[in-house]
């Protein structure tokens, strides 16, 4: 049986960069939300509803990384030439964060306000390049005979700006439902406040980049609109519409967990909603997936030990989450 391996090494990317984005948004979320709590003891409650788990979320990034090497070397090559900058200050971010996580619990206490702005500024960072990376990677790149042919600052656009701030409210939405899901009394009344004002900017970035992406690329706007496209593709902001409204519900209602898995649902509808506009390209907006395909010999090796490794990452994470399920309060700690 012959199996088009282009397509499930798609699928396994994907799905990597999909568990890195809700498992790391929260987790970047919460550093976003930090200038909005003053409280020492809820900056350090917020911290450690994650610190137990949060380095094990980037296993993801690194999986989607190593994908795409292994089986898009072309598109490997050419995406990290034409967008290294944001993506090493994505990285930068990162770094600074981590660190700044690790120090604040071992800092004397009048230095741990400085980890606290490191923290802040690592996240926002990290969260507002992937966003950068993500809208220039969706404008396209330029290529001549297989090799970038743009110019060095060819990521910064009014587009791609507009998807950073976006991913940043995107995370800072799943931040604070985590912790209305993680918390209690005082800190878990904060973030109710904070979620219903972050949901109309969640609005406003999905509503932003649905009309931008097809007025500024008729490709997308023929794959959204013609028919009979648009009678199964509609499907998608009608879901998102409908977990907007479940998610609003929820809030009013005082559930803990409910509006974290709306929170999820619709980041992942807006990343399925990206995947079918650039689909099948790899490259956008010329380069397929077949087209920058490893040789099949290569895909079957790295899919063998790939498809082994993903269920030992599914399987400690799972049960890290598990040991750790439940609220986090005043005086809990793992450092």
């Amino acid at each position: 049986m012959d199996f088009d391996l282009p397509m499930i090494w798609l699928l396994v990317i994907l799905f990597a960069i999909a568990m890195y984005v809700i498992m790391d948004g929260f987790d970047l979320g919460i550093g976003i939300l930090f200038p909005f709590v003053k409280d020492k003891h809820d900056r350090d409650v917020m911290m450690n509803t994650v610190a137990p788990v949060w380095d094990g979320n980037e296993t993801w990034l690194v999986l989607g990384g190593a994908g795409l090497m292994a089986a898009f070397p072309l598109a490997y090559a050419v995406v990290l030439s034409a967008l290294y900058q944001p993506i090493i200050l994505m990285l930068l971010g990162l770094i600074f964060r981590g660190v700044a996580f690790e120090f604040r619990f071992k800092a004397p206490a009048h230095e741990q306000s400085l980890w606290d702005k490191a923290f802040i500024g690592g996240s926002i960072t990290a969260a507002f390049f992937q966003g950068v990376t993500l809208g220039a990677y969706i404008n396209g790149i330029a290529l001549n005979d297989n090799a970038f042919s743009g110019g060095t600052f060819d990521w910064i656009s009014p587009f791609s700006l507009f998807t950073g701030l976006g991913v940043m409210v995107a995370y800072a939405l799943l931040g604070s439902t985590w912790l209305i899901m993680k918390t209690e009394d005082k800190l878990q009344q904060r973030m109710l406040e904070l979620t219903r004002p972050l949901v109309g900017l969640v609005v406003i970035a999905l509503a932003g980049v649905s009309i931008w992406t097809p007025l500024a690329h008729p490709a997308i706007a023929e794959r959204w609109f013609s028919l009979p496209n648009f009678y199964f593709l509609s499907l998608v902001p009608i879901l998102v519409a409908i977990s907007l409204y479940s998610l609003m519900h929820e809030l009013r209602s005082g559930y803990d967990c409910q509006p974290f898995i709306s929170a999820l649902i619709i980041v992942l509808l807006g990343l399925l909603g990206l995947a079918i506009s650039i689909w099948p390209q790899i490259i956008p907006p010329h380069v397929t997936i077949w087209d920058a395909a490893a040789p099949p010999a290569s895909l079957k090796f790295a899919l063998v030990g790939t498809l082994a490794i993903i269920p030992v990452i599914l399987g400690y994470t799972i049960w890290s989450y598990r040991v750790f399920k439940g609220k986090v309060r005043h005086g809990d700690g793992y450092h």
